[in-house]
């Protein structure tokens, strides 16, 4: 499902949360209504006012580059800079500097390498990533969370609360990709982007910073695969690439290959797919295995595992129910882990509640469960420094069906349970994108 994300009719938001000129605004109208358009000439909307915004957007007290320059230094003559900026870009004399390598701890104290960009290297990735999330909040699928405009881990958390709640699920899979930022394929990853990018500039641009390599102790490498952790456009560009590698194929997987109930949550490199029956989920694994390694990758074998959480108890005098189990979902929890004063549950910029239906994959007019952990059937227990999610225990009383109002936002009736259809329509706006994402 391709969620729709709605706005004023001239400005949206962007990253930092400022509104967009109207010629953006046009770029993501063009985007909705042509899923297979490529956008030629899109360098045009990098503007003095973009740079400058995007300048203000970055964080203030951020480590520098290679350059050494800090943000209090470039603000002082600012506009001086940013047109000079602007000028240098558009005559293609803008010249992209390497990463300059630093270190941080992961939660298990393994060093993790990040690749810190030149200030104006981060003020263009970031005004670059603007235009570009415009033609891509049409594009991603409304299971994939992470680092995206308006979405958050906390908003991932309670889709799957709900999802699990409500849907048939007696398996789930928590997956994690090894290494992934550092095995993106350069040639895979510029394929993917020109399926909606056509303007020459702009691909060299993201060519250049795929290939800059990185500086550190004063020696330069070269960066053949993969792109740096810590740079502004890394994240979209892992977004695209998992959207073509993983998410439109495991969309087009539940609807033509399982018979029960899938979700699917992804947040960046981890997801989350429940299954009703076990050999489904078996297949899958091996499916998304196979499916990995076309693109050179491969699940890190002590994060990704199948667990059966869900307890169905039949037989005579005893009534159907599930049993409550935690659930370690090491991914999007070790992503809550980085605010984890914050509550979990938060309201979707629009107002409503994280709903099932994006897991559950299905259209927008499908009534919807709302996920609402804090309340008496699902919570999300903190457990020393994890935080455990919670199923759902069964109160051991006969479900009766709800109504649903056909006005305002949608509500999820308990026992709406809807068919998977048994052959599966078009790839939606990809269906022309051939072997990368058919098979």
């Amino acid at each position: 499902m391709i969620k729709e994300n709605t706005c004023h009719a001239s400005t949206h938001p962007s990253q930092s949360g400022a509104r967009v000129s109207q010629g953006l605004a046009g770029v993501r109208k063009a985007a909705k209504e042509g899923k297979e358009r490529k956008f030629t000439a899109l360098l045009h909307h990098l503007t003095v006012d973009l740079l400058r915004e995007s300048f203000y957007a970055l964080k203030r007290k951020a480590a520098p580059g290679v350059d050494g320059v800090r943000w209090q230094e470039y603000e002082a003559g600012l506009e001086d800079r940013v047109t000079d900026l602007h000028s240098r870009v558009h005559r293609g004399a803008f010249r992209v500097k390497p990463s300059r390598r630093a270190y941080i701890l992961k939660a298990d104290g393994r060093p993790r390498p990040l690749g810190v960009a030149a200030l104006e290297d981060k003020i263009v990735q970031h005004a670059v990533t603007t235009i570009l999330n415009q033609i891509y909040e049409e594009d991603f699928l409304g299971f994939s969370y992470g680092f995206r405009p308006g979405r958050n881990q906390h908003m991932a958390l309670d889709a799957l609360t709900a999802a699990l709640k409500w849907k048939r699920v007696n398996y789930v899979l928590d997956a994690d990709i090894r290494g992934f930022f550092d095995h993106i394929d350069h040639e895979w990853m510029m394929t993917f982007v020109q399926h909606r990018v056509a303007d020459p500039r702009i691909l060299r641009l993201i060519q250049k910073w795929l290939t800059a390599g990185v500086m550190e102790d004063g020696q330069w490498s070269e960066t053949e695969m993969g792109t740096p952790q810590g740079s502004v456009i890394s994240p979209l560009l892992a977004n695209i690439y998992l959207h073509y590698v993983y998410d439109l194929w495991v969309d087009r997987w539940r609807k033509t290959r399982a018979q029960g109930d899938v979700i699917v949550v992804r947040y960046a490199d981890d997801s989350v797919v429940g299954f009703k029956y076990q050999a489904e989920a078996d297949r899958f694994l091996e499916d998304l295995r196979e499916r990995l390694r076309k693109f050179g990758l491969e699940l890190h074998p002590d994060k990704t595992r199948r667990i059966e959480f869900a307890v169905c108890r039949t037989g005579p005098g005893t009534k159907r129910g599930r049993e409550a189990r935690d659930v370690r979902l090491s991914g999007i929890h070790a992503h809550q882990r980085e605010n984890p004063e914050r509550a979990l549950h938060r309201e979707a910029p629009d107002g409503r509640q994280a709903d099932a239906s994006e897991a559950a994959g299905y259209p927008a007019a499908t009534p919807c469960a709302y996920a609402r952990p804090g309340g008496a059937n699902g919570r999300v227990a903190q457990v020393g420094r994890a935080r455990l999610l919670q199923l759902p225990r069964s109160t051991g009383k006969p479900r009766q069906p709800r109504s649903v109002s056909g006005t305002g936002n949608t509500a999820l009736a308990q026992d709406v349970n809807l068919p998977q259809p048994d052959v599966a329509g078009p790839l939606d706006p990809n269906a022309s994108l051939g072997e990368a994402v058919d098979s």
